[in-house]
C-alpha cells in the first residue's frame, strides 16, 4: 500500500498584528486607554493645566535684577566677560577702520582680485560689480560695518568650530558628547540666541559678534569632525608605519584629506554667520541689518529694499569665492607668483584712490532707489493690495489664507486635549524613528507645558505646519519637474542660488510690500527660504536613484508616471525624509522672525523680551522654541535601528 504523505502546508501570509508600526500603534493605544482617563480626571481642559506649569518668571528676574546690578562691579564681569568685550570692540573697531583707510577702490580691487585669482574672470567682475552696487544704493559705510563684523565673526567661529571639530574628531567621547549640544544648536532658530548675550554684554557690537560665533560656529565643527574622521584609513595607516607621532599624522595626513570638508566647513559658517549678522542688528549690531530693521520698523520698503540689496550682493559673492576655492582646491597654491602681483596690483590701487582722494564714496554717484521703490509699493497697493477682479488682492489671499487655513489650524490644536497632543508627537516620532526618539519629543513638547507657554507655542506650530504644508507640495513637485528636465534644472539653479544665499532677514522686505504685516506674511517669508532646500534635496535625490532600477522598468513598459510612482519616489524615500526635516527646521526659522512683522506667538514674545530687557518673557519663549524646535526634528527625522542578520 503506498504511503500517503501529505501536502506542505503553505505558510500563512503574515498578519496585520506582525507590521512594526502597527504594533507600535496597538502598544501606544493600550498606553492612552490607560492614561488618558487619569489625566482627563485629574486634569481636564484643552490647554495644559496649571497644576504642571512651573513659574520661571520670579527667579529669571532675579537673576536679570542681579546682572544689571552687577555687571559693572562683580569680577567674573570686570576680569572675564569684560575683557572679552573689548577685544570684540578693538577687533571690529580695527578692520572698519582699515576698510575705510583702504577706500572704496581699494577694496573694490582687493575683492575682485581674489575672486579673479580663486575662481577666474568672471566672478572677478561680478564681485567688482557688487561692491560698486553697494556704493551706488548709498550703502558704502553700513556694508563696511557689516563686512567688520563679519570678519571678525567668521575668524572666531571658524577657529572655535575648528577646535571642537577637532576634539569629535579624535576622540569619540567628545563626540558623543558633542553630538547632542550640536543638534540643539542647530535646530534652535536664530532669534533665540540673542537675549542671553544681550543680557551679559548689552545692547551692542560685542552682544551680536558672539552670538553670531554661537549660531556659526556649529557647521564648522561638523564638517571638521567629519573630515578627520572620513580620512583615508590606508594613507593613515601608512603614515603611523612610518614611525609618527600622533601629532605628526594629524598635521601631515588628518588636516591634509579633510581639506574639502574643511573649506566647506568655512562656506557654511560664513553663509550662517552673515545671516545671524544681519538678525542681530536688533541688538545692536549696526550696518546693513540695522538699515533693513530700521525700514522695517517704519514700513518703509524702498529703504529697505536698498539695504536688502547689498545684503544679498555680499552673500552671493562670499558664497561663489569660498565655493570656488573648495572646487579648486589644489590650483590655488600652484603659483604663489600670481598671488603676490594680485597683491601688488590691490595695493598699487588702493595707494592710488588714496592719493585721489577716493575714500569715501562719493555723494553724487548714488542712485536714490527708495522713493521709486516705495511708488511701485503705494501703486500695487492701491491696484493689487485688494479689489483685483476675479482673483482678488495679495491682501484678500492673505485675509483668506489665515481665515481659512490659519485659524481653523491653530483653534484645532488648541482644542485639542493637552494629552492627546502629546500622544500623536508620540505615535508620530516612533513611527518615523525609536522609543528613544518618540520620548525626546515628548519631552520636548511636554517642557513647551511645563514652562507656561502652551497656546503661543501650539499657534507658533499652527504657522510652521501650514507653512511647511505649502513648502513641501510647491517644492516636491518643482523638485520633480527639475529632476526630469535638464532645461528646467538648468532654469531653477540661478534662482535656488540666490534664494539659498539670502539672509532669513531680507526675506520679510517683499512679503511686507505684497501683503502686509501678519501671520500670512510671516508663513509667506517662510515657505520662500525652506523652498530652495526642498527642491534641490528632491532632484538630487530622485536622479540619483539607480539607473538600473529605471532601465528595468522602462523595459517593462512602465510610463513616465508609473517610473515616477512605483520606483523613483520609493526608492528616493531618504532624501524625500530628509527634504520634509529640512523644510521644517528652515520653517521654524522663518516664522520665529516672523514675529517682527505681525507674526505674533513665540517669535513676538521673543522680541518683546528683547524690546523691554524683559529676561523671563524672551528666555522661556527662547526655550519653547528650543523645545518645538528639537520635536519637529525628532519627529521629521528618521532614525537608524540596529540590525542583526540571522541566518537561514
Amino acid at each position: 500500500m503506498a504511503a500517503i504523505t501529505a501536502a506542505p502546508r503553505k505558510p500563512a501570509p503574515p498578519g496585520i498584528l506582525t507590521h512594526r508600526a502597527v504594533r507600535k500603534l496597538l502598544i501606544l493605544a493600550l498606553a492612552a486607554a490607560i492614561l488618558a482617563p487619569i489625566a482627563a480626571t485629574q486634569w481636564s481642559g484643552a490647554t495644559w493645566p496649571s497644576a504642571l506649569t512651573v513659574d520661571v518668571s520670579e527667579p529669571l528676574g532675579r537673576a536679570n535684577d542681579w546682572i544689571i546690578d552687577n555687571r559693572d562691579t562683580h569680577p567674573l564681569f570686570l576680569y572675564f566677560f569684560g575683557h572679552v568685550s573689548n577685544v570684540v570692540v578693538i577687533a571690529v573697531r580695527a578692520v572698519y577702520l582699515a576698510l575705510l583707510a583702504v577706500g572704496w577702490a581699494g577694496v573694490t580691487a582687493i575683492g575682485a582680485l581674489v575672486a579673479w585669482r580663486v575662481a577666474g574672470v568672471k566672478l572677478a567682475a561680478g564681485t567688482a560689480a557688487a561692491f560698486l552696487a553697494c556704493g551706488l544704493l548709498g550703502m558704502w559705510v553700513p556694508t563696511m560695518q557689516t563686512l567688520a563684523l563679519m570678519v571678525v565673526a567668521v575668524l572666531a567661529s571658524v577657529a572655535v568650530g575648528a577646535l571642537l571639530g577637532l576634539a569629535a574628531g579624535l576622540s569619540d567621547r567628545m563626540d558623543r558628547v558633542l553630538r547632542p549640544v550640536l543638534d540643539t544648536m542647530q535646530v534652535l532658530p536664530a532669534f533665540a540666541y540673542l537675549l542671553p548675550v544681550v543680557l551679559v554684554f548689552g545692547i551692542g557690537v560685542p552682544a551680536a559678534v558672539l552670538a553670531t560665533v554661537v549660531y556659526a560656529a556649529p557647521p564648522m565643527a561638523r564638517l571638521t569632525s567629519l573630515g578627520l574622521r572620513g580620512a583615508d584609513k590606508e594613507v593613515l595607516e601608512a603614515v603611523e608605519s612610518l614611525g609618527t607621532t600622533a601629532r605628526q599624522r594629524l598635521l601631515t595626513a588628518r588636516i591634509p584629506l579633510a581639506r574639502k570638508e574643511l573649506l566647506l566647513g568655512v562656506n557654511q559658517t560664513i553663509m550662517m554667520a552673515l545671516s545671524m549678522a544681519v538678525i542681530a542688528s536688533v541688538i545692536g549690531a549696526g550696518g546693513l541689518g540695522d538699515r533693513v530693521y530700521q525700514a522695517l520698523a517704519s514700513v518703509d520698503v524702498g529703504a529697505a529694499l536698498a539695504a536688502g540689496i547689498p545684503i544679498v550682493l555680499l552673500a552671493v559673492v562670499l558664497d561663489r569665492v569660498t565655493g570656488a576655492a573648495g572646487e579648486r582646491l589644489g590650483e590655488a597654491g600652484k603659483s604663489p607668483v600670481t598671488w603676490l602681483y594680485a597683491l601688488v596690483v590691490a595695493a598699487a590701487v588702493a595707494l592710488a584712490g588714496r592719493l585721489a582722494g577716493f575714500l569715501d564714496w562719493p555723494d553724487g554717484w548714488e542712485l536714490n532707489i527708495a522713493e521709486p521703490v516705495n511708488r511701485a509699493v503705494d501703486w500695487m497697493t492701491a491696484h493689487l493690495y485688494s479689489g483685483v477682479p476675479v482673483v482678488g488682492g495679495t491682501a484678500d489671499w492673505a485675509a483668506h489664507f489665515t481665515s481659512w487655513v490659519l485659524n481653523p489650524l491653530r483653534d484645532g490644536l488648541q482644542w485639542l486635549p493637552w494629552w492627546s497632543v502629546l500622544l500623536i508627537v508620540a505615535a508620530l516620532a516612533w513611527l518615523i524613528g525609536t522609543w528613544r526618539t518618540a520620548l525626546t519629543a515628548v519631552l520636548a513638547m511636554a517642557a513647551i507645558g511645563v514652562l507656561g507657554v502652551w497656546k503661543p507655542s501650539l499657534d507658533t506650530l499652527s504657522q510652521v505646519l501650514a507653512a511647511v504644508a505649502v513648502t513641501l507640495v510647491i517644492g516636491f513637485a518643482t523638485g520633480v519637474a527639475a529632476a526630469r528636465s535638464d532645461r528646467v534644472e538648468r532654469l531653477l539653479r540661478p534662482v535656488l542660488d540666490v534664494f539659498q544665499t539670502m539672509p532669513q532677514f531680507v526675506y520679510l522686505i517683499p512679503v511686507v510690500a505684497l501683503f502686509g504685516v501678519g501671520r500670512a506674511p510671516a508663513v509667506a517669508a517662510a515657505v520662500v527660504y525652506a523652498l530652495p532646500a526642498v527642491v534641490r534635496i528632491t532632484a538630487q535625490g530622485l536622479r540619483q536613484v539607480d539607473p538600473a532600477a529605471m532601465e528595468s522598468a522602462r523595459s517593462l513598459g512602465a510610463t513616465g508616471g508609473q517610473q515616477l510612482r512605483q520606483v523613483q519616489l520609493p526608492l528616493a524615500r531618504p532624501a524625500l525624509l530628509l527634504a520634509v526635516n529640512q523644510g521644517v527646521v528652515l520653517v521654524l526659522a522663518v516664522v520665529i522672525i516672523g514675529g517682527l512683522v505681525g507674526g505674533g506667538a513665540l517669535g513676538y514674545q521673543v522680541v518683546f523680551g528683547l524690546a523691554q530687557g524683559d529676561l523671563a518673557t524672551g528666555l522661556v519663549a527662547g526655550a519653547a522654541i528650543v523645545c518645538l524646535g528639537l520635536m519637529l526634528d525628532r519627529v521629521t527625522q528618521p532614525t537608524e535601528r540596529r540590525t542583526t542578520k540571522k541566518g537561514a
